[in-house]
């Protein structure tokens, strides 16, 4: 089985790569035959392949309405990438095409080559994309949007979702091209990490028997756990106001006990944030076992996300580390929490009931260790990355076996 694996970063940009990279070295791992396709970048891993990655591309770094229009151009349909596409295909002749992140640098036009090329294509969703052009699924106020419905486009530039006109043209532009060409009904298969996500792209945009829920996983044998509770309360992640972080300092700040509360992450409200709120700690950034640390002495986690969270990486995380979450009742986190066996729920934005659901918890000690083994053991039977793996390979399998 030879699979080329297509992503337009080759570096750990965020979790979309950290599961396009599980999967890639899985199947490399298992003596599957796996060519890259990519964009070339300074912070990019090593890989064979390289000599056909599309060169680097950003919009925000051209100078003069002219080269900015010509990148502009490329981001709809880059024919750079479908040329260099074209010479890896006719020398690897690669049997399944699996996409993941692709907008943009690679953009949709690869698909129509691949399909040409007798290539069976995969594309994993990680984001609304489908559904909205700024894929985030937020109007310019910030409030959750779902205005474009995945065909009226012009409604990303009627409501202003962008800070940029230009940007929020661009991207309406480039969705109604991909419409026009019909570059998505190539795809054979689509892969959903949350069910959540599944029903919404089919919704608006995909025949539900072309979409398969297929849930990220995680590594637990890099997570261990320790019967610890280091007494304060944990918020990691982005620090910008889709991620809710707002509402959950306001929550802390009304209250009744006196529960430390921790930040990690960086963001554009960050500073406006600490002169807020000078009572909580702000750490800043952290990452590999430092954070694992942080996360694993933790109480609890809090994910007050408002926006359409489709899988999220933070709430695994913090399962696999045998910590309870609470999460708002958005997008796909109600499917990872379990309410009042995991972790709680609560509605998004409510700053009342946020409060009463951490002090509760807060003062219970022993709710929160049987809430933290439960998360693990539920971590364990529905996003464990052997079984994430295992099925994709059967997945694989059945795409090539189909007509």
């Amino acid at each position: 089985m030879k699979i080329l694996f297509a992503n337009k970063f080759f570096y750990l940009n965020g979790g979309s790569e950290t599961v396009f990279f599980q999967e890639r070295n899985f199947l490399k791992e298992n003596g599957v035959e796996v060519i890259d396709f990519s964009m070339q970048d300074d912070r990019n891993f090593p890989s064979d392949y390289s000599e056909f990655f599309v060169p680097k591309v950003s919009f925000k770094n051209q100078a003069g309405f002219a080269s900015k229009l010509q990148t502009a151009a490329s981001f709809v349909h880059s024919k750079e990438a479908v040329k260099r596409l074209a010479s890896l295909l006719d020398r690897e002749k690669p049997q399944i095409a699996h996409l993941h992140n692709i907008y943009h640098q690679l953009t949709p036009s690869i698909i129509p080559l691949l399909k040409e090329k007798d290539v069976k294509v995969i594309l994993t969703l990680h984001d609304g994309k489908l559904v909205c052009p700024a894929y985030l699924m937020l109007n310019n106020n910030g409030n959750v949007c779902v205005a474009c419905k995945g065909r009226r486009f012009y409604k990303a530039i009627t409501t202003r979702c962008q800070d940029s006109f230009l940007n929020t043209l661009l991207l309406a532009a480039e969705s109604y091209w991909h419409k026009w060409k019909r570059s998505y009904d190539m795809v054979d298969l689509f892969i959903a990490p949350s069910r959540f996500l599944a029903d919404l792209v089919s919704q608006y945009r995909v025949p539900e028997e072309k979409i398969l829920v297929l849930r990220n996983g995680i590594d637990e044998s890099y997570y261990i756990p320790e019967d610890v509770d280091g007494g304060y309360v944990l918020y990691f992640g982005r620090l910008s106001r889709e991620k809710g972080i707002e509402t959950l300092l306001a929550a802390h700040s009304i209250t009744e006990s006196n529960m430390p509360l921790k930040v990690v992450g960086t963001g554009p409200i960050e500073h406006d944030l600490k002169r807020r709120y000078p009572d909580v700690e702000f750490m800043g950034y952290k990452t590999g076992q430092e954070l694992l640390t942080i996360v694993k002495k933790a109480s609890f986690v809090v994910v007050p996300s408002e926006c359409y969270e489709n899988c999220s990486m933070v709430v695994l995380e913090s399962m696999a580390l045998a910590r309870p979450v609470i999460g708002s009742k958005i997008g796909g986190i109600p499917e990872q929490i379990e309410d009042g066996v995991t972790g709680y729920l609560f509605e998004m934005g409510d700053t009342g009931s946020l409060a009463e659901k951490m002090q509760s918890l807060w003062l219970n000690q022993e709710i929160r260790h049987n809430m933290g083994i439960a998360a693990r053991q539920k971590m364990e039977r529905d996003y464990s990355l052997k079984s994430h793996l295992e099925n994709l390979m059967i997945i694989y399998k059945q795409i090539l076996s189909s007509n």
